[in-house]
């Protein structure tokens, strides 16, 4: 075995000398580039090689970096399609650009391989003749993985100041006439960036791809059973009648970022996963996808038609979320949507004022029927703001609190005819930035969104003083109970920076502040981040989006505040609100719903923590246990309560392994730390709003977060012992490192992959269905 490893080793060394010759010269070397046919059969061969042998390799070592929209270089090596298409030097993540930016979304913006060529994407595989050499030397993976073989990384410590990992670093993505300087001038830059190069035998799996061809294959179709589901699912939303289009609808535009599987009693084999897109195509013949910046806008064909498209792109953590549909569930849709009592005439407009405006695209659906059906998925609903396009990005994410729990107002309670005769007379202020499109001058546009805010909850608060004349009071049976079974009715958020988190349970300490959604406040935020957002917008609609944020954020927060005593809700606000700017003051004081009484007893000196706690009582029955921080063993409770001092340290997402005691798994927990703030009102400053000493961590059985930032690693009792007590006494960045040095599983250590193979079997243990592939972008340099 270990003279096979010199040998490869040899090869490799061998191959370096070759790879430095000529890098200018392809076009004479090898002819001139185009794009070469690689998919291959996933049966037998190539292909089937490529998927057993290859793609395992690419999913545990190379996905974990270029998965997605914020890949570096755009290069997503999550599927054949992604991996020919290439490099592009063009940003998705840009919150600066002038003007929209040309979508390069796989599969919807060009459909070959020469197409991606000539919107700027450069080749990472060769594609000059077919020769084994050429393959080799034509290739900016292959090259990429052997500037690190040549130049291996520092084992343990820190990595020095020539890595950036910075998420706006500077890109050089470089093609094969540029890799050559890119090598001299960054000898340090062989991929896998700022990680230990892949081991001898992958680097084989890789180079023996690569030298064949590179030859890849789409995974195996899905099975009868779930093909059954598709076409059933299919006939039932593309129905004729005007009633299902408009429905279909609807429902595409809050479901197309799920994740679709169908549940079998057969749990042995794989779950297929797919994606609800528009076709200009029935169901019966291939799928010809609708391409569109938003998923509501102007279709250009006379029937659009709503088609379940296999899946098949690695799962990826950060954007994975499952969606089971079964009979159940279609019975659900027939009986909010179809039974229903209401006609459809005539199907509304794809105009841009329209489109955008969920109050006026559908507005002949009942309320009740439209928030029946969000609030029965209100997790995946919000995931779609978390793991959607506005997924990345401090100053996207900047406009919630670290950590605050979400509950929503009875759909009985919410959409009695007056509340829609409220939305159908106030549609215009409830229009969204996103109908002004994706290029906007964000000049003035705060004073016109505060101004239609206003005028919006002038006519809330005079409906809710109506509704409630007879008692004046606010009680806790506004709020939906979930049915009795649907854990969907208590949601926590938990922000980290520049991503963030929802799962289902009031989950940790009680947070500083709380949402509660009703269905125009849950409509709109879905219409504002996710079906509305174009991550290719320029800066005005990125500007636009995050100022109309506040609005509905402090809209949430108030339907909380609501339900303490009067006295009380003007102290909680100005708390949330310290040193905040004076039009923002000027707008919370001037729009805060002092309302109706409320017919909530309160007994303690602080209302708002008992509040919380009645909430937890009220919905006890439905609250999810899965991340309860109590149920850690009691030696990890102490790092729920550490020091600001210690918090301030730690990264914003940390993982825990502990070997279990007879060496058969490990136990897994995540350490969160919460940015306090005096205020999140600030677009462009939020360092000077951080109230640090305010910084607190909980601990959580299993995973929450798809970005670690720390991998800390407990082979048994005396390590976990040791661990807890010296990070508790953490007080300063050499503290910190040391620490890592004898706990953590750093970008350097020796066996980090063997450490990332063990992080992904334990997180496939806990997460089952939600499992995905974690992102190593964030994975901290400390």
């Amino acid at each position: 075995m270990r003279q096979r490893l010199w040998i490869s080793l040899l090869v490799v060394l061998t191959l370096s000398g070759c790879a430095a010759i000529g890098f200018s010269k392809y076009d004479d070397l090898f002819g001139k580039a185009q794009p070469q046919a690689r998919l291959s059969s996933n049966e037998q061969g190539l292909g089937a090689h490529y998927l057993t042998s290859v793609k395992p390799v690419l999913d545990t070592r190379c996905v974990v970096c270029h998965g997605c929209y914020d890949a570096p270089c755009q290069l997503k090596l999550t599927s054949p399609e992604g991996i020919d298409r290439g490099l592009s030097k063009e940003r998705v993540y840009d919150g600066t650009r002038l003007l929209a930016q040309q979508p390069s979304r796989l599969l919807y913006d060009a459909h070959t391989t020469q197409q991606w060529r000539e919107k700027g994407f450069t080749p990472v595989l060769n594609e000059r003749v077919q020769t084994e050499q050429a393959n080799l030397m034509g290739s900016v993976f292959y090259n990429s993985l052997l500037l690190k073989m040549g130049n291996p990384m520092q084992q343990q410590g820190v990595l020095g100041s020539e890595y950036d990992f910075s998420l706006d670093r500077k890109q050089s993505c470089a093609n094969m006439d540029e890799f050559s300087m890119l090598a001299k001038r960054q000898p340090h830059a062989g991929m896998p960036y700022g990680l230990p190069a892949v081991s001898p035998n992958e680097f084989n799996t890789l180079a023996t791809w690569l030298r064949t061809g590179a030859k890849v294959a789409h995974i195996a179709p899905a099975s009868d059973f779930e093909q059954q589901q598709v076409t059933q699912w299919e006939a039932f939303l593309n129905q004729s009648p005007l009633k299902y289009q408009l429905s279909a609808r609807y429902i595409y535009e809050h479901w197309y970022l799920a994740n679709i599987y169908f549940p079998s009693e057969n749990t042995k084999k794989s779950v297929n996963f797919f994606k609800l897109v528009r076709s200009r195509t029935p169901p019966g013949k291939e799928i010809e996808l609708i391409a569109t910046r938003r998923p509501y806008d102007e279709p250009n064909t006379s029937r659009v038609y709503y088609r379940l498209m296999h899946e098949r792109s690695t799962i990826l953590a950060k954007t994975h979320m499952p969606l089971a549909l079964n009979g159940k569930k279609m019975q659900r849709l027939y009986e909010q949507f179809i039974a229903a009592d209401y006609q459809v005439d005539t199907l509304p407009s794809y105009q841009p004022k329209v489109a955008s405006n969920p109050f006026k695209a559908f507005a002949k659906i009942p309320v009740k029927s439209k928030y029946q059906f969000m609030l029965d998925e209100a997790e995946l609903i919000i995931k779609g703001y978390i793991k959607g396009p506005v997924c990345r990005g401090q100053v996207a994410l900047n406009v919630i609190n670290d950590h605050f729990w979400v509950a929503f107002v009875d759909p009985d309670k919410n959409s009695s005819p007056a509340v829609s005769e409220l939305l159908l007379t106030h549609d215009n202020e409830l229009a969204l930035p996103a109908s002004d499109q994706s290029n906007v001058l964000p000049i003035s546009s705060w004073t016109k969104y505060a101004a239609h805010q206003h005028d919006y909850l002038k006519a809330k608060t005079a409906l809710a003083d109506k509704l409630l004349a007879q008692t004046n009071k606010v009680t806790l049976d506004l709020l939906w109970q979930g049915d009795g079974d649907n854990r969907n009715a208590a949601l926590t958020v938990f922000r980290h920076f520049d991503s963030a988190t929802v799962v289902k349970g009031f989950i940790g300490q009680q947070p500083k502040t709380m949402w509660i959604l009703d269905y125009a406040l849950f409509e709109r935020i879905h219409y504002l981040l996710v079906a509305g957002f174009d991550v290719y917008g320029n800066i005005g609609h990125q500007l636009n989006t995050r100022l109309y944020m506040d609005f509905l954020r402090l809209e949430g927060e108030q339907n909380f505040i609501n339900l303490l005593p009067k006295h009380a809700r003007k102290t909680v606000k100005q708390h949330w609100y310290r040193r905040s700017h004076i039009s923002l003051s000027e707008f919370i004081n001037r729009n805060t719903l002092w309302g109706a009484q409320t017919g909530i007893e309160y007994v303690t000196a602080s209302p708002k923590d008992e509040l919380m706690t009645k909430l937890q009582q009220f919905l006890a029955p439905i609250l999810s246990d899965k991340y309860d921080y109590r149920a850690v063993p009691e030696l990890f409770k102490e790092l729920n309560n550490l020091s600001s001092k210690t918090v301030n340290l730690l990264p914003q997402v940390s993982f825990i392994l502990q070997q279990n005691a007879d060496g058969t798994g490990h136990s897994a927990y995540t350490l969160i730390h919460h940015n306090a703030h005096y205020n999140i009102s600030s677009l462009l400053n939020e360092t000077g709003q951080r109230a640090y000493d305010e910084d607190t961590a909980i601990l959580v059985p299993g995973f929450i977060g798809d970005y670690p930032e720390a991998v800390w690693y407990l082979p048994n009792q005396a390590h976990a012992v040791q661990f807890v007590s010296r990070l508790q006494q953490v007080s300063n960045e050499a503290q910190y490192r040391a620490l890592k040095a004898d706990f953590a599983i750093r970008r350097t250590h020796p066996q980090f992959w063997q450490y990332s193979d063990i992080l992904h079997r334990v997180a496939k243990e806990y997460r089952g269905i939600e499992y995905g592939i974690f992102d190593y972008n964030r994975l901290e340099n400390r």
